[in-house]
């Protein structure tokens, strides 16, 4: 009796730990059906803190990278047991349908609030870029088509991807950094565009800037949240957008991807808005109705602007 008491024990402590573990791997690390995935690759340093990102390879490679940028408010918890940017659903709810059909997807981690403000978040992903396109080889993709994705403030730096210079440094030591950072097509949901009167607690403290001193054309404040809006960097040699927002959004309002899509248009840049109806804050897009198929929009637009071209 004994022995079988101290067996059902056994076997109950190993089902407590499979029960306690299956959910921790599944949410912690997102499985979007890739054939090999890549965790926790370096694609950059600073002053000894690593740079991530999950490379997610496809069964059926078409040769295009694209980059993802997970929105998060550009921030992360202070704790060392911090959830990795790259690890939310967001990865699985704009990637799995892209990664089906050949696209390989970089998922990056980038510095965040409150530790890291602008403009490190965005030096990071032009690092990101710079190193996918180094080791184009080496990933098996073109190093003159990559794209980006990304949602919220991964959208505003997903687009800033696109609409900044970017160019090379061919003096720079780091062989790396004599890459282009600017990407080839984009597409931005719910993306934050302008922050000219446009500052929350939230986005002061990623400008490091006190809101109120915004308005002031003359100020160092107004400068720095000049230089992060994408909408102050279109120009005609910009890379075509995609932006999908909720008309119910009171996160990230619609007029951001209105007044984005209004510039780009002056600009001769190709782009279109898809304005979801009803639809609030977030890559599920909660309260839509009647959803388009977002996997085949999202497809299509990268086909057309990185393959077919």
């Amino acid at each position: 009796m004994f022995d079988i008491i101290k067996t059902k024990q056994f076997y109950m402590k190993k089902l407590i730990l499979l029960l306690l573990t299956i959910p921790m791997v599944s949410f912690g690390q997102p499985e979007i059906g890739a054939k090999k995935v890549d965790r926790n690759v370096i694609y950059g340093m600073y002053s000894g803190l690593a740079l991530l990102m999950d490379i997610h390879y496809p069964k059926y490679p078409n040769g295009i990278a694209l980059i993802h940028i997970s929105g998060s408010g550009w921030n992360r918890p202070l704790s060392l047991s911090a959830k990795p940017l790259n690890h939310q659903g967001h990865v699985k709810l704009e990637c799995e349908g892209l990664l089906k059909n050949g696209f390989t997807i970089f998922t990056i981690n980038h510095r965040a609030t409150p530790r890291f403000k602008f403009p490190a978040p965005i030096k990071d992903a032009q690092r990101a870029v710079k190193f996918i396109r180094y080791h184009a080889e080496k990933y098996n993709i073109n190093p003159d088509k990559i794209g980006a994705i990304g949602g919220s403030s991964g959208g505003n730096i997903v687009l800033l991807l696109g609409v900044l210079d970017g160019k090379e440094d061919e003096e720079n030591s780091d062989f790396i950094n004599r890459k282009s950072s600017k990407v080839q097509a984009i597409i931005a949901r719910a993306p934050v565009t302008t922050f000219i009167n446009n500052v929350s607690n939230e986005r002061s403290i990623y400008l490091g800037v006190r809101g109120n001193e915004i308005i002031k054309k003359q100020s160092r404040e107004y400068k720095i949240a000049f230089e992060a809006s994408p909408i102050s960097h279109v120009s005609k040699d910009d890379p075509p957008v995609l932006l999908m927002h909720g008309d119910k959004d009171v996160t990230v309002p619609i007029f951001h991807s209105l007044i984005m899509l209004d510039s780009l248009t002056k600009y001769g840049v190709e782009s279109k808005l898809i304005e979801i109806k009803n639809a609030k804050h977030g890559p599920s897009f909660k309260g839509a109705i009647n959803l388009p198929d977002l996997d085949s929009i999202r497809m299509n637009w990268f086909n057309k602007h990185l393959i077919e071209k």
